[in-house]
C-alpha cells in the first residue's frame, strides 16, 4: 500500500498514541471533578493547550478544544453572527464546505455574504477584500491554504485589512497547521481553526484559537467546561493525543517542509516529462509542501483513481468531504477550469510518512495507467 491522500488525513504519530494510551486505561477520569484523579486528567489538558499555543504563538487561554476543524469553522461564523447580530461576512469562493455551507445557513438567517473571486492559481486578491468592506461587515473568513491545490493565501496582507478596519478575522488552517510556520500575532489572526488529523493526530479532535477580547457565542451549551465558552465533557486521549502530534510536527517543520517539499517536486518532474497534455493546478509558488492537484486531460479521474486503487496506491480527485459527489470541483471551477477539466483532475498529497521509493513507484504507475486509459 502507497498512501498519498495526505490531505484527506494522515497516520496517527506512534509518539502521539504512545501519550494517548494511558487516558484510556489508566487516567480516565472526568477532568471536571475535583479529586486527584480527575486532576491528572486536567493537567493533561492544559499541558496540550501550551503545545498548541507554542505551535501557532498563541496563548494558552486563546485554545479551545473541539471536535475539529468544521466544528470549530461553524463556531467561528456562527458565534460572530450571534454576538454582532447578522450584518456582512466576507469569505472567499474557494473555502472549504465548512465554511461555505456555514455561510449559507447564514444568509438562510438574514445574514449578507460577499463571496470574493480567486485567479487563475487559487489565490485571493487582498484589494478584492478590501473593496469588498462595508460599514456593516462584522468577519471576514479566509482559508490559509486550500485543501484541494494547496495554494497558500496572502493572509498577513488581508489580516492587516480586517485589524485596519476593526472587523474580526478568522482562518480555516486546517491544511496548513503543522506543515508551514504560522504565528497568529503576525498574521494578524482572531480566529483560527485546526484539525488534529491533518498532521498525524487523532480524528474527533480540533482547536478554535480566539484572541483575547475577541466576543464570540458559545456554539455548543451545557456545563462550564472551557471556560464557558465549550460545553461537553473534553475527550482528553485525543487532546493528549493533538498536543503531542502538533509539538513534534512544529519541532521537526523545517526538516520536513524540506524533505516532502522535494518528493513533491521529485514526483511533479516525474509526472510532467512522461505525460503530455497536462497542467498543473494551483499557485506554482506559494503552495503547500505536499499537494500536487493536476488535470491530465482525456482521463476521466474517477477511472484513473480505480486503476491506482487497485494497484495499491491511494490517491484522490479532491476534497474527502465531497467523495461520491457528481459537482464538480467548486475550486477548480472558481478558478476557471472547465467541468470537463475538473472531471480529469486529481490530487496527489504527499505526507511525513511517504518515501522516495514509493513516490518512485507511485509516480511509474499513474504514467502507466494513463498511457493505457488513454489507448483505450
Amino acid at each position: 500500500m502507497i498512501y498519498l491522500d495526505n490531505a484527506a488525513t494522515t497516520r496517527l504519530a506512534p509518539e502521539a498514541l504512545k501519550e494517548m494510551t494511558p487516558y484510556f486505561e489508566e487516567y480516565y477520569g472526568n477532568p471536571s471533578s475535583i479529586y486527584y484523579f480527575s486532576s491528572v486528567c486536567r493537567d493533561a489538558l492544559d499541558k496540550s493547550r501550551r503545545r498548541v499555543a507554542n505551535a501557532i504563538s498563541a496563548q494558552p487561554d486563546e485554545i479551545y478544544f473541539t471536535s475539529g476543524g468544521s466544528e470549530s469553522d461553524n463556531w467561528s461564523l456562527k458565534g460572530i453572527a450571534s454576538v454582532l447580530k447578522g450584518r456582512h461576512i466576507i469569505t472567499t469562493s474557494i473555502e472549504h464546505h465548512a465554511v461555505l455551507n456555514t455561510a449559507r445557513y447564514l444568509e438562510k438567517m438574514g445574514c449578507k455574504i460577499t463571496y470574493v473571486p480567486v485567479d487563475k492559481n487559487g489565490m485571493v486578491d487582498p484589494d478584492d477584500i478590501k473593496k469588498a468592506i462595508t460599514g456593516d461587515t462584522i468577519l471576514i473568513s479566509v482559508m490559509y491554504a486550500n485543501n484541494e491545490v494547496g495554494t497558500i493565501e496572502p493572509i498577513k496582507e488581508i489580516g492587516r485589512i480586517a485589524r485596519d478596519h476593526g472587523i474580526y478575522f478568522h482562518t480555516d488552517a486546517v491544511q496548513a497547521v503543522g506543515h508551514i510556520p504560522i504565528d497568529v500575532d503576525e498574521d494578524m489572526v482572531d480566529l483560527l481553526s485546526m484539525s488534529a488529523h491533518k498532521f498525524n493526530g487523532p480524528k474527533g479532535v480540533g482547536v478554535l484559537y480566539v484572541r483575547k477580547g475577541t466576543d464570540i457565542h458559545p456554539l455548543i451549551h451545557g456545563g462550564s467546561q472551557q471556560r464557558n465558552r465549550r460545553a461537553g465533557t473534553e475527550n482528553v486521549p485525543g487532546i493528549v493525543g493533538m498536543g503531542c502530534a502538533i509539538e513534534s510536527a512544529a519541532d521537526g517543520l523545517d526538516e520536513e517542509r524540506k524533505k516532502i517539499t522535494s518528493l513533491r517536486d521529485e514526483m511533479t518532474y516525474k509526472i510532467f516529462a512522461s505525460v503530455d497534455s497536462i497542467r498543473l493546478n494551483g499557485h506554482p509558488d506559494k503552495r503547500l509542501p505536499g499537494i500536487i492537484n493536476i488535470t491530465i486531460d482525456g482521463v476521466s479521474a474517477d477511472t484513473l483513481l480505480v486503476n491506482m486503487d487497485m494497484a495499491g496506491i491511494y490517491i484522490s480527485n479532491g476534497s474527502a468531504c465531497t467523495a461520491g459527489s457528481p459537482e464538480p470541483s467548486h475550486v477548480l471551477m472558481a478558478m476557471g477550469r472547465s467541468p470537463e477539466e475538473a472531471a480529469s483532475s486529481i490530487r496527489i498529497s504527499i505526507g511525513r510518512y511517504n518515501s522516495t521509493a514509493e513516490i518512485d513507484k507511485a509516480a511509474r504507475e499513474l504514467m502507466g495507467i494513463v498511457s493505457r486509459l488513454r489507448s483505450m
